[in-house]
């Protein structure tokens, strides 16, 4: 029988990276990458990106560095995100009116087009990702992932 808990396994201090957190995340994470790119390679569109412009459908017009913190990027991804996505006119920039320094995004006509035809898309990825779960698993793992997030 397998030691699963960490309990156990402070017990037996055998170190398994197949049953280690940051493994099975990154594994995780590279199935939900690969399922991503499969629903989203005829946009060209990275995860990123598309987080980027959700959540800007979402709250309509951000700074970067808000928009950087909401998607949880770190500054220098965002600014290279948010270059790509105004280089492809999906959004837009526009001066701060009580900070001329800084500099506001929305989304572009064609940016919301764009992102509205994609939502489907986007549950579908996370539908699939989750596929060998139950409805309750399902619900748990994310609620769990969110507490350590």
């Amino acid at each position: 029988m397998k030691d699963n808990t960490l309990q156990e396994q402070h017990q037996h201090p055998e170190y398994r990276v197949e049953e280690q957190i940051g493994h099975l995340l990154r594994k995780a994470h590279q199935r939900a990458s690969s399922i991503f790119q499969s629903h989203f390679s005829d946009v060209q569109l990275t995860p990123t990106q598309f987080a980027a412009l959700a959540k800007l459908k979402d709250e309509k017009e951000l700074s970067q560095n808000h928009l950087g913190r909401l998607t949880a990027m770190d500054p220098a991804t965002i600014q290279g995100v948010t270059r790509r996505l105004i280089d492809r006119g999906l959004i837009q920039t526009r001066a701060d009116d009580n900070d001329r320094r800084r500099m506001l995004l929305r989304l572009t006509d064609e940016g919301q087009t764009l992102t509205d035809s994609l939502v489907e898309k986007a549950g579908a990825v996370s539908r699939k990702t989750l596929a060998a779960l139950n409805d309750d698993e399902q619900r748990k793992i994310i609620e769990l992932l969110a507490k350590l997030a």
